[in-house]
């Protein structure tokens, strides 16, 4: 058998390809490739068309509405009385604490004197600053940030004091008043745009 045998069998028995010629495979991908370059097309959903319709109406969307602010300000009045409880709390037992250190009837370490004076110190965790703060960072943050429902935000924060107070016996000390004054001076200059919204850190 020759070598020219070998070679002419098996060039006989492979026939060449057209460059010309095209698969259907190769027209689909083709046309994917093509249909990429050519960008996003937008074609609107029947969906969209008929929400492009007028409302009708308009009264229940005006209750929904009102609806939801009266749920964000039974929410904020829920806050304010937790968060003045909470700093009632603290500053009556600090205060019987310091009442008892000083007649006597318990010792304790001056670190733990020092932390619980710093707690309620006008600029500690629990003072008027930094409680004042958290309230209207709540509140503002349950308008949505919209300076226009201030007004009713106010009206929410003095509400769930008074309610705090009915729980601690119709009247809370001193600082929760003080915290109250300073959280709707905060709120009527976010109101006003004389201070940009607070923000939780």
């Amino acid at each position: 058998m020759s070598v020219n045998g070998i070679s002419n069998s098996q060039s006989t028995a492979y026939s060449p390809v057209s460059s010309k010629t095209t698969t259907a495979a190769d027209k689909t991908k083709s046309e994917s490739v093509s249909s990429k370059d050519a960008g996003v097309v937008y074609e609107p959903s029947k969906a969209t068309e008929s929400a492009g319709s007028k409302v009708k109406d308009y009264s229940s969307i005006a209750k929904k509405m009102k609806g939801e602010l009266n749920t964000k300000n039974q929410q904020l009045q829920n806050l304010v009385n937790q968060l003045l409880s909470k700093q009632a709390n603290k500053y009556t037992k600090l205060s019987q604490l310091f009442e008892d250190v000083k007649n006597g009837r318990i010792s304790v370490d001056p670190s733990t004197v020092a932390q619980a004076q710093k707690d309620i110190a006008d600029d500690g965790y629990w003072g008027i600053e930094q409680t004042s703060d958290r309230l209207v960072s709540m509140a503002q943050a349950l308008s949505g940030g919209d300076a226009s429902k201030a007004d009713k935000m106010i009206a929410a924060i003095k509400k769930g004091f008074d309610q705090a107070a009915k729980a601690w016996g119709g009247k809370l000390p001193d600082i929760c008043q003080k915290t109250i004054d300073a959280a709707t001076k905060k709120m009527e200059d976010w109101r006003d745009g004389l201070s940009t919204p607070k923000t939780e850190e």
